[in-house]
């Protein structure tokens, strides 16, 4: 029944609320509702019930320190030992993603390091690992679209346009009220600021103030995290691509636009474009290979399908760290 329940199609209506925090996580009812042409009641009412069901929410995502770099990973894994390598890899701080291909055999993942390292996961604990049968890493060179900047597709361009708040310098400084105030809000973008109040200790003006300086700077950076099958997109996929080097930069940058692309970036290795992509069926996947990226010139792509997004802004089912050879 559960699984049922997790795979139920949102309404319309729900879509295009969901569509609107996505233009702006500290949204107005009362703005939604007048770009939407609902009423602020119905706005308010369904967002609430939307959260309590656990359907959405949205979170505040933490600024990355600017030395950090990030490595994709592919992990080829025993199937018995599949559940505890995935278990141990996402307790780690390190690792913001992690997919499992529908195979059963393969571990996708994201891991934060400084570029140009031996990081000690992929040249020393990974290998030593008698569950890991090979591993790949390559590094993400040129970030053109991420999971944050993904829009579901149910507005209009006019619509959208009217409820992304437009954005300010976001070169100013932070100090350490800023700071406490965007990690209060990383579980729940929405709260009140008399809750962020509270819970850091600052005065309510004080608070009210910042997170309007910080959402009109774009350093309060939301996310509204919500099952894509809730939304009518079935299948999620990681597309590899190579593509030649006079054709990446523009080949990126239009991935990075296209409505079902929730994540782009130049790599290092044979495939040197990837694309994370969610679509509503296999049809859907074929037509985006065929049409879309064959319309791009892309030279030649392996796809792989998600069986579980294990891991990803929002969900971390794992909370304690444990290094990989404390579980495998």
């Amino acid at each position: 029944m559960a699984d049922k329940m997790a795979d139920h199609v949102l309404d319309e209506r729900d879509q295009r609320l969901i569509g609107a925090l996505q233009c702006d996580g500290r949204l107005t009812a009362e703005r939604a509702g007048e770009v939407l042409g609902m009423s602020a009641r119905t706005v308010h009412r369904r967002w609430q019930a939307l959260a309590a069901e656990g359907v959405c929410r949205v979170i505040a995502l933490p600024a990355r320190p600017d030395p950090v770099g990030a490595m994709v990973l592919r992990i080829r894994v025993l199937g018995s030992k599949l559940d505890a390598l995935t278990a141990a890899l996402a307790a780690r701080p390190d690792i913001p993603f992690i997919d499992v291909s529908a195979s059963g055999d393969e571990i996708l993942a994201v891991s934060l390091t400084r570029p140009g390292t031996r990081d000690h996961l992929v040249f020393r604990e990974l290998p030593a690992t008698r569950a890991v049968t090979s591993v790949t890493a390559d590094t993400i060179l040129h970030v053109f679209a991420e999971a944050s900047d993904w829009r579901h597709g149910v507005l209009s361009d006019a619509e959208r346009a009217a409820l992304t708040p437009p954005r300010g310098d976001t070169q100013g400084a932070s100090d350490e009220v800023d700071r406490d105030i965007l990690a209060a809000l990383e579980d729940d973008a929405r709260a009140p600021a008399a809750a962020v109040a509270a819970r850091t200790g600052h005065p309510d003006s004080t608070v009210r103030r910042r997170i309007a300086r910080l959402a009109a700077t774009g350093r309060l950076r939301t996310q509204v995290v919500v099952d894509p099958k809730r939304l009518g997109l079935c299948i999620d996929a990681n597309v590899l691509m190579r593509v030649a080097p006079d054709r990446l930069d523009p080949v990126g940058r239009a991935l990075a636009t296209h409505p079902a692309v929730h994540g782009a970036f130049a790599t290092t290795g044979t495939a040197n474009l990837q694309a994370a992509v969610w679509v509503r069926d296999l049809d859907h996947l074929y037509r985006f290979i065929t049409r879309d990226l064959g319309g791009l010139g892309v030279d030649g792509v392996e796809t792989v399908i998600i069986g579980q997004a294990v891991k990803r802004p929002g969900r971390s089912p794992f909370p304690a760290r444990l290094a990989v050879s404390d579980r495998v």
